[in-house]
């Protein structure tokens, strides 16, 4: 496993534009366009470079618990449109991020290639190969203050595309969707859904009691089923497009279905061929975390409860969603059986194990009690046995 380490480097390349010198960060590149599959492969130490145009809060979390020291990304880690909090949650953890100017990392770098970071410029050796902008903190706030004040923009950007695309969306409204034959039996049982989302496994954690009393259903969306893994569960169903579930999940035995375009197409089908798996096919329109709610409402779920699931607008714009029509829709037609892992966690007082226990001990110390008192004979052999305690004892 490579670590990081630290190096001088060329006077002239530490303090261009007459800012003082900066660290070098030395690294092992890892290259992949779509960040949510190269966090899987990234290991402490590694310069991570990446596609990302406005990394996300998911993204910038992934990033720092792999423990990459370095995110070299060909693309504006913030383009302005709305606060996106990925890029300030890498600087505050310390993680060095630069956006590379004009060239392309992935025609320069070769995956594996031993790389230097240094004040925003990128070294083979001790030849230039990039140069970009390091963000840092201070400039991050600054430019998120800023998106905040014109948040307004983007909101009503969205709602225009929201209103538009209700129209072709109302299948979800109006239960068109034809749901397959599942192996999992939804009737009157609690479902829980889980997204690849802010702070799902927090909220998994804080659901051990309920999920261990209750029992629920787990439908995994995508990348969801992994963090249902990591948390010591195993997924009934995986629902989705499986392009961010890993091979560990596919394979641990869960229902799958592969949610498909209206006409059919399902570009994610593909891997389940190639792996051998069984699956279903399910056409609909909406997000597959829309279609796998509104499946456990009309295959009769007694309650749904979502974690990860995308509720505010930050939350929407961060997964690259201009609108929130389908969100919309599934929710007016789920209504009232629909709460949020976090409600959940909140309102549900587990049963304790030591209660019983304790009414039990209780109520025979009485019956005892009354036994004794009503037969002299008992009382004789309760001091009999006393004595002998205290003469075992010591006492």
């Amino acid at each position: 496993m490579a670590i990081a380490s630290r190096r001088r480097v060329p006077v002239l390349l530490s303090r261009r534009n007459g800012s003082a010198a900066s660290e070098a960060i030395e690294g092992t590149a890892r290259l992949g366009r779509r960040t949510k599959h190269l966090v899987r492969r990234l290991a402490p130490g590694d310069v991570a470079v990446i596609d990302h145009v406005n990394i996300d809060r998911i993204a910038a979390e992934e990033l720092i618990a792999s423990g990459v020291r370095a995110v070299v990304n060909a693309s504006p880690s913030s383009d302005g449109r709305y606060p996106n909090a990925g890029p300030l949650l890498l600087a505050q953890a310390g993680v060095t991020l630069v956006d590379v100017d004009g060239a392309d990392p992935f025609e320069l770098l070769g995956d594996g290639d031993r790389i230097t970071v240094v004040d925003g410029t990128v070294l083979c050796g001790d030849r230039e190969l990039l140069r970009g902008h390091a963000l840092g903190v201070e400039e991050l706030e600054r430019q998120r203050d800023e998106q905040l004040a014109r948040v307004d923009e983007a909101l009503a950007e969205f709602a225009e595309n929201t209103v538009a695309h209700v129209r072709q969306e109302t299948d979800l409204l109006t239960g068109s969707v034809e749901f397959p034959p599942t192996r999992a039996s939804f009737r009157d049982r609690h479902v829980l859904i889980v997204v690849r989302g802010d702070r799902h496994r927090r909220d998994l954690k804080a659901l051990r009691a309920y999920i261990r009393d209750v029992r629920p259903l787990i439908v995994a969306v995508d990348g969801g089923a992994d963090g249902v893994l990591e948390a010591g569960m195993k997924p009934d169903m995986i629902l989705g497009d499986m392009d961010s579930a890993g091979d560990e999940a596919l394979r641990c035995g869960a229902e799958l279905i592969v949610h498909a375009y209206p006409d059919g197409r399902a570009p994610g089908r593909q891997r389940l061929l190639d792996m051998g798996l069984t699956h279903t096919l399910l056409p609909a329109a909406g997000t597959s975390e829309d279609v796998a709610m509104l499946m456990a409402h009309e295959k009769g779920a007694a309650l749904i409860v979502s974690v990860g699931a995308h509720f505010n607008l930050i939350e929407f714009l961060d997964r690259k969603r201009g609108g929130m029509s389908s969100t919309f829709l599934t929710r007016l037609r789920i209504g009232e059986k629909l709460v949020d892992a976090k409600g959940v966690s909140r309102l549900y007082n587990p049963s304790s194990p030591f209660g019983p226990l304790a009414l039990f001990l209780a109520a025979f110390m009485v019956l005892l009690a009354i036994v004794v008192i009503s037969a002299p004979a008992l009382g004789d052999l309760v001091d009999l046995t006393w004595l002998k305690i205290k003469i075992w004892l010591g006492l």
